[in-house]
């Protein structure tokens, strides 16, 4: 299950901004964007919607007051190029506050606590080995590690790790209760963690643990609803790897 999404802002540029964002995070579904807050509203009251971004300086209706008005308030993110706007922002329990330009960096950190406030299973895999069937531990012999992600560090259980993707400077560890992690790293430091007889990199973007292909398609691994790209860089080693 995705985090249903909307974008309000008056500008089209911040509106294309923060869509081309939220499109390369898997668990986002950006569902309509609105440059007028009022026919926004309309929308919130007949749909789902999850998560808003929403520019605080709007004609008709800030979206301070947007907020306000809304009885049952999903998670909602204010972006602005007015700082000064932050401290009322908090106070009606913005999940995140983004100043104008924003970063993708920064904008990642926000999505990030916004996937675990939104604490749901989402684009769910399935294990194709019992649970009870021994792995392979990693170079330290042990079942887990440590990942920073904004400022903790979350244990993870190296046997949940179906596949982790590389977005420029961060990882996405995907795990198999369907939740994922972003963490500030890179493949070479978090594959010398992990054990080399399960995991496997297949693109400049993906290391898959082999534990979970469902199946192989040409030069796509399917896992779960997933399909990943196996690149010609990666594909000698990869079916030597598994034997095809």
């Amino acid at each position: 299950m995705k985090i249903k999404t909307i974008i309000i802002d008056d500008e089209p540029l911040a509106i294309d901004i923060i869509k081309n964002y939220c499109d390369s995070i898997d668990d986002i579904e950006v569902i309509k964007c609105f440059t007028n807050p009022v026919e926004a509203m309309g929308f919130v009251s007949l749909n789902t919607v999850d998560l808003i971004f929403l520019d605080i300086e709007m004609p008709l209706l800030t979206g301070i007051e947007f907020i306000d008005t809304l009885k049952v308030k999903p998670l909602f993110v204010f972006t602005t190029a007015y700082p000064e706007f932050a401290v009322e922002g908090f106070e009606l329990e913005a999940n995140d506050y983004l100043i104008k330009p924003i970063s993708y960096k920064r904008f990642l950190k926000a999505v990030n606590k916004i996937i675990h406030s939104f604490g749901q299973n989402l684009n769910n895999s399935t294990r194709v080995f019992s649970p009870s069937e021994p792995n392979e531990s990693n170079s330290t012999g042990d079942r887990f590690l440590f990942v920073k992600s904004d400022y903790e560090s979350l244990k993870i259980f190296i046997d949940d790790i179906v596949y982790i993707e590389g977005l420029k400077d961060y990882l996405k560890i995907n795990l198999s209760d369907g939740k994922s992690v972003l963490t500030l790293s890179n493949f070479k430091n978090l594959l010398e963690k992990l054990p080399q007889n399960n995991f496997l990199r297949v693109h400049n973007s993906y290391v898959v643990n082999l534990c979970y292909i469902n199946s192989i398609q040409r030069n796509r691994i399917l896992i779960g609803q997933q399909r990943l790209p196996i690149s010609e860089t990666y594909k000698k080693q990869f079916f030597e790897r598994i034997k095809i």
